[in-house]
């Protein structure tokens, strides 16, 4: 993603004009079609001291989840800037929309982050609780659904669209889906599963 389409809540966090350099720079590799560079490459980039990235992150595979952290703040700020209304469903959809235009908006960076994050590595992530945030945010106190069946959007649905949301994107990084069926397919999915919450209630 552009600088401009960062988030800015990380400026407040000791040590983050350098670690957003090395997010920069990494993000200009990726851009470049160098998904795999080396953590020596990265501080190269950068202009910083080969040591630099590793007390910044640990590793390269927790740079990858902090650029993945990266989009899904730029999602949630979207998503709160723009103030969508009306019921539960359609706050969803227009978060699917809205996370869909952040992934498409550099598709050869974001995959190569997703197919990183998809890796296990020494120190697991906060994607799923990052990722559940955003759908729980969209869903809110489950107004505007049936009141019969608000307490299982509260409850489940926002980690059950968490999980969905991530199974479409898997596709779309191995290139089994294409730019233009992303987010179709995603609103399916949103629509599916807010669709089987008020069957089952």
């Amino acid at each position: 993603m552009r600088k401009d389409k960062m988030p800015s809540s990380s400026s407040a966090v000791r040590g983050a004009p350098v670690r957003q350099r090395v997010i920069d720079a990494a993000e200009r590799l990726l851009r470049q079609g160098k998904a795999e560079f080396s953590m020596r490459d990265l501080a190269s980039e950068a202009g910083v001291s080969f040591a630099t990235p590793f007390n910044q992150f640990g590793s390269k595979h927790a740079l990858m989840l902090a650029l993945s952290a990266c989009r899904i703040d730029a999602m949630k700020e979207r998503y709160v800037a723009a103030q969508p209304s009306g019921n539960a469903l359609n706050r969803v959809l227009f978060a699917v929309d809205t996370a869909t235009a952040v992934m498409l908006e550099e598709p050869a960076v974001n995959r190569a982050v997703m197919g990183w994050i998809g890796t296990s590595g020494a120190v697991a992530g906060d994607v799923l609780a990052h990722s559940t945030a955003l759908w729980a945010l969209a869903l809110g106190e489950g107004a505007g659904s049936d009141s019969a069946c608000r307490q299982q959007p509260v409850d489940c649905l926002p980690r059950q669209l968490a999980f969905a949301f991530r199974g479409v994107l898997s596709f779309w990084t191995a290139g089994e889906l294409p730019d233009a069926a992303l987010g179709e397919s995603a609103r399916q999915m949103a629509q599916a599963l807010l669709r089987g919450a008020r069957s089952d209630s």
